[in-house]
């Protein structure tokens, strides 16, 4: 897996202050010269150049025109813009609460052919009932402090899983076999869950994997994490949502996706997995 799931987000920072460079060498400006014509000190330049500062809209238009680029600073500033949301802490997401940040996704999940996601946590979001949910984001709430809106979250929630019966979507999904373990809201609301896994494996766009506790591993349990295509990766960590968009980041967790696919049960023996575990709620 990559060494840093904000790589990307760097990587793109990077690029950016690559960038910028480039049209100020471009107009046979040094650094000083170009903080005396944008009214600013050398050190800024250095940072923006080091990608240690992030530029703002009006530092790349500043840059831009003095170096007598201004048709570059349009595209430059989408670029920028872009890199702060590779890196979203989830305190940035959820201050106004849970409902908005599960009706952003919508037009990516509308979007997306080919769904490919791994858990190790909990019961991916298109395939959680009703109840699960509302238990789900109910301790997320709590734990990060946000807005009480979970009922309408969950609302929100229900309403882009709908992708997994409507449309042109094929679903891949792994599990470890913990996921069916982990006991979010009552016995009843797991059990219901439970048999709701057990009946979504026959969806005709729903392929669904159960790594066994058993399983002999040649990939380690990771974080959570979805494939949106070929094109985008969406990592979840405690304390950021991380957007991953780099080729070759990407490829990294279609490689990580097919070893979990490997030591996945599919068909009748993840139903058994899934029995068992509704048989252990008693």
């Amino acid at each position: 897996m990559p060494s840093s799931p904000s790589s990307s987000a760097q990587e793109a920072r990077l690029a950016v202050a690559a960038r910028l460079r480039e049209i100020m060498l471009d107009a046979g400006l040094q650094g000083q010269e170009l903080a005396g014509l944008c009214g600013w000190n050398g050190a800024k330049t250095s940072r923006i150049i080091n990608a240690k500062t992030a530029p703002s809209d009006s530092d790349i238009r500043a840059w831009c025109a003095a170096c007598g680029a201004d048709d570059q600073a349009t595209d430059l500033i989408a670029a920028s813009r872009a890199v702060d949301s590779m890196y979203v802490e989830w305190r940035r997401l959820t201050r106004t609460g849970l409902r908005r940040l599960q009706e952003s996704a919508v037009p990516l999940y509308e979007r997306t052919r080919h769904f490919r996601a791994y858990s190790s946590r909990v019961v991916p979001g298109v395939l959680q009932t009703e109840a699960y949910a509302t238990a789900l984001l109910a301790t997320v709430a709590d734990f990060r402090r946000t807005p009480n809106d979970v009922a309408d979250a969950v609302k929100a929630r229900l309403a882009r899983s709908r992708v997994i019966r409507t449309g042109n979507h094929r679903f891949a999904i792994l599990v470890e076999e913990s996921v069916l373990y982990y006991r979010l809201g009552s016995v009843e609301t797991m059990a219901e869950q439970l048999v709701h896994l057990r009946t979504a494996m026959s969806l005709p766009a729903v392929s669904l994997g159960v790594i066994p506790f058993t399983a002999q591993r040649t990939m380690w349990p990771t974080e959570t994490f979805n494939i949106f295509d070929d094109v985008q990766a969406g990592v979840e960590l405690l304390s950021a949502q991380v957007t991953v968009t780099s080729p070759s980041e990407i490829g990294l967790y279609v490689r990580a996706f097919d070893r979990f696919k490997d030591l996945a049960v599919h068909g009748r023996q993840a139903r058994a997995l899934i029995s068992r575990a509704i048989s252990s709620l008693g």
